[in-house]
């Protein structure tokens, strides 16, 4: 049915709009107006109250599948043990290629994950008369972080503003707040927080600002960019795994020597495309995790970045490294406090405080995983085979 008038979604009361009555009235509208039935996506077991601050217009959900991979072996600073990895999707044979990089792995000793750093920003911009004018202010900037953290972190009980990089072009000084948000990932967090660190700055700096904007768009808020390749937004991971050679021969069925070759090559094909990610497929695995257990599902984008490296050992084995230098991910705040998200963070061991880091690492050793049985199958010319006896291709 096509739509002839604009009509608008039916919003109650605010104390209502998040209630059965508010759903069923919605759903009720658009099917009016669309002619679509939604007997399916009114069907749900969450409380609609519990989304106040996740979505509005509420109308119900999407049902997404969820698979589980795995169980995987992680050697990792938090998250250390076996773990089964929860993955929503719809494509045919990624959990089993997932579980089957994960059994490969696992049976050589675990992957071995390390967060190296994590850091959350917001970008202002800061314009001033002329360059010697915003060379000044950068001085003064600098001598006055320790007033400029405290305003900030007024905020906050969580984020801590560690330091702010600066770049002047012209007249113009772009920043980027870097801050630590706990088990946030905290963008809305440092929005706040660097607001109220500008105001103090508009109103005490010696130069006179002739523009200012809270974001002068070098933070790259879900956009991928080279500089969250260089400067962390989120979490650096890197999980390391070296896999057996008799491993790599009996489950997939090729050699440290053939993989090794092919990366080589691979890794000038992505150069020539300008990949953001040098190893097979990074966003599969983040997506279907992050969609499981509440993630901001935008932040695949930044978070999918990275770089694959290999070796061949002394022993002739396969060292296999994947570098994620930007993974955002939380364990509080978000949708991850939603019914079906928090069981599946509780799958993982992750819910309750103290948890980011350990699901940075899960999401690291996922992603290994999945790009070693991906690699390991088109080696193996299984690829086309694997979808077209499980996949889309049937």
């Amino acid at each position: 049915m096509q739509v002839t008038a604009m009509t608008r979604i039916p919003i109650p009361r605010f104390d209502d709009n998040y209630s059965e009555e508010a759903a069923k009235a919605r759903r009720e509208f658009l099917t009016q107006h669309t002619g679509a039935s939604l007997q399916h996506t009114g069907t749900y077991s969450l409380p609609p109250d519990s989304l106040t601050s996740n979505t509005e217009n509420f109308i119900g959900v999407v049902q997404m599948p969820v698979g589980v991979a795995g169980p995987v072996l992680i050697n990792g600073e938090h998250a250390q043990g076996w773990f089964y990895v929860p993955m929503a999707t719809t494509e045919g044979t990624l959990v089993a290629s997932y579980s089957r990089g994960m059994r490969m792995v696992s049976e050589s000793g675990g992957v071995k994950v390390t967060v190296t750093e994590e850091f959350m920003q917001r970008a202002p911009l800061f314009e001033f008369e002329d360059a010697r004018a915003a060379k000044r202010f950068l001085n003064w900037l600098d001598e006055n972080l320790n007033p400029i953290k405290a305003e900030a972190e007024k905020t906050t009980g969580f984020g801590k503003l560690q330091h702010i990089q600066t770049w002047q072009v012209a007249r113009m000084v772009y920043t980027r707040f870097n801050y630590t948000t706990g088990d946030a990932a905290g963008q809305n967090m440092c929005g706040k927080a660097t607001h109220a660190a500008c105001q103090w700055i508009l109103k005490n700096s010696p130069e006179a600002i002739s523009y200012f904007a809270l974001s002068g768009a070098i933070e790259t808020d879900k956009k991928h960019s080279h500089m969250n390749l260089l400067h962390s937004r989120g979490k650096r991971v890197i999980a390391e795994a070296t896999i057996k050679r008799e491993v790599l021969q009996r489950l997939a069925r090729t050699t440290p020597e053939t993989i090794f070759k092919q990366r080589q090559r691979s890794a000038i094909g992505a150069q020539l495309a300008g990949s953001a990610y040098s190893g097979p497929h990074s966003a599969n695995g983040i997506a279907a995790l992050f969609i499981a257990t509440g993630q901001d599902e935008a932040n695949v984008v930044e978070s999918h970045t990275g770089m694959v490296f290999m070796d061949i050992t002394a022993d002739g084995d396969l060292y296999f490294s994947v570098t994620l230098p930007s993974v955002i991910c939380a364990t509080k705040g978000g949708g991850t406090g939603l019914a079906t998200q928090a069981e599946c963070l509780k799958m993982l061991g992750c819910d309750g405080t103290g948890k980011a880091r350990k699901l940075a690492e899960i999401v690291g050793a996922t992603v290994l995983a999945g790009d070693l049985s991906l690699l390991s199958a088109i080696l193996a010319d299984e690829w086309v085979s694997s979808h077209d006896a499980y996949g889309r291709n049937r």
